[in-house]
């Protein structure tokens, strides 16, 4: 990996701010045009005049966020590993975990593709597909779930791009995949006649593109080495130490999802399109936050790895800074567009019901949403995992389930939504207090250590990985 272009230390000097924001914003860039072009493909298929449809389309998403959330746990963990390689100075170290990390990853998304088809009827079942959706979304996930295995690789690159701070080339891995998908629905959709089946097969090309930009500008910034076996087996429980708490942390949210769309089935499939809508706006809408919560890893890593405790709090006050005047310009935004987009995807009675309350609520939630994805990121960076793991499942079950069924009893669809908001104020504010008190610990841990010599460096760092999950379970 040639120091001159990522293998040097981006992150322990310079403005914190600036770096924040200029990750983020690179990596909102990609992220925002994905998620626009995703909102785009619901649109056409909302044109198709079926509310069947787009609810359908709905729930084949939510099956499809599990296998998502599982390869951003691998990601987050060779992200995590292989930035704080870099911020050590140990290019060779990067190098050999960043391919082992692609190679686990690639093993896991074809194991999910094989363990998930066989069960898409009983899963889509579970979270409230009737007898009108139900085809329509096995036919969606039939075509969508086996390009998981490009899908699975595209994001380790993207992770690793960002782990390396080579944010336009991680910002580009999306951006290619936003615009075949941009491209190729209006003419699948509409022009071949092929409505949500060919929503399903732009999805695959798109997938396909990610992956090879991604591999593209890995190998440009020479950060893969030909894989060994021997290098693959024996860091796996270093990669997976992190990787399992981290996906138990990011299949929280699919799951709250799941409950949710449960949670509205009952009051019909015109409300269920109306969440649909609003799930697919808000990463659109916030995507923001997606952006930077992936973003500050490689600069808490980077920091780390140097002993930069200062400017590791720095970044979590900065992060913060930065969510709240995103959420404020968004809020504002989605209050005075709502009525517009009710009409420009053709909403009406209670799913117009639905997304209006949306629009007037969701800047208040998603900031402190915000602040639980700045604390996630820096628990899975610095090797207390447990902490996102417990907090996010936290939340999505005593922060959804008992106000989102209270809600839903007492207020209808719009009771759910105000149930779930109130789940995420309690543990965003619990997660950020949480995250300044683990880097005051690490700082603490680190002033108790004697001085290592210099040749021990990189086994030290190795051994403290290793540890970190393992020793997450109580903050001294």
């Amino acid at each position: 990996m040639p120091e001159t272009q990522s293998g040097a230390a981006r992150f322990v000097s310079g403005s914190i701010l600036r770096h924040v924001v200029v990750m983020s914003a690179t990596g909102s860039v990609g992220l925002m045009a994905l998620f626009v072009v995703d909102l785009l493909s619901l649109l056409y298929v909302s044109k198709l005049g079926d509310p069947t449809l787009t609810a359908a389309v709905g729930f084949a998403t939510i099956v499809q966020f599990f296998a998502i959330a599982i390869n951003i746990g691998l990601m987050i963990a060779a992200g995590a590993l292989v930035s704080r390689a870099i911020g050590a100075g140990d290019q060779a170290e990067a190098r050999r975990l960043a391919t082992s990390g692609t190679i686990h990853g690639l093993i896991v998304s074809a194991v999910l593709v094989l363990a998930m088809l066989p069960f898409l009827p009983v899963f889509l079942k579970a979270i409230g597909a009737d007898a009108q959706t139900l085809p329509v979304a096995t036919r969606f996930l039939w075509i969508t779930l086996p390009s998981n295995l490009l899908m699975g690789p595209g994001m380790m690159f993207s992770g690793l791009l960002r782990a390396a701070g080579a944010a336009r080339q991680a910002m580009l891995v999306t951006l290619a995949g936003a615009i075949v998908t941009a491209g190729l629905d209006p003419l699948l959709i509409f022009g071949a006649g092929l409505g949500v089946e060919g929503a399903a097969i732009t999805t695959c090309f798109a997938r396909a593109t990610f992956a090879l930009v991604g591999l593209w500008g890995v190998r440009r910034l020479g950060m893969l080495a030909r894989p060994r076996v021997a290098d693959i087996v024996a860091d796996a429980p270093i990669v997976f130490r992190i990787a399992l708490p981290a996906v138990l942390t990011n299949l929280a949210p699919s799951v709250a999802s799941a409950f949710i769309a449960h949670a509205l089935a009952q009051f019909g499939a015109v409300t269920i399109a109306g969440n649909v809508v609003i799930d697919r706006l808000t990463p659109v809408a916030f995507g923001g936050l997606f952006a930077m919560s992936g973003s500050i890893g490689p600069i808490l890593g980077q920091n780390w790895g140097a002993g930069r405790f200062d400017r590791m709090r720095g970044v979590l006050r900065d992060g913060a800074l930065v969510t709240a005047a995103y959420v404020a310009v968004v809020w504002i935004a989605l209050v005075f567009a709502r009525e517009p987009l009710t009409h420009l995807f053709e909403l009406r009675g209670p799913a117009a019901d639905l997304f209006g309350f949306f629009c007037l609520v969701s800047g208040g939630v998603w900031f402190f949403t915000g602040l639980l994805f700045l604390s996630n990121a820096s628990f899975n960076n610095l090797g207390f995992p447990f902490y996102s793991t417990l907090l996010n499942w936290g939340r999505a079950t005593l922060g959804t389930v008992p106000p989102a069924l209270l809600g839903a009893h007492y207020y209808g669809p719009n009771g759910v939504i105000a149930g779930v908001g109130l789940g995420s104020v309690i543990f965003g504010l619990a997660g950020i207090l949480l995250a300044f008190r683990t880097v005051g610990t690490l700082e603490a841990r680190a002033a108790a250590l004697p001085p290592p010599e210099p040749e021990a460096v990189t086994a030290t760092a190795d051994a403290s990985l290793a540890a970190g999950p393992a020793q997450s379970g109580v903050l001294v």
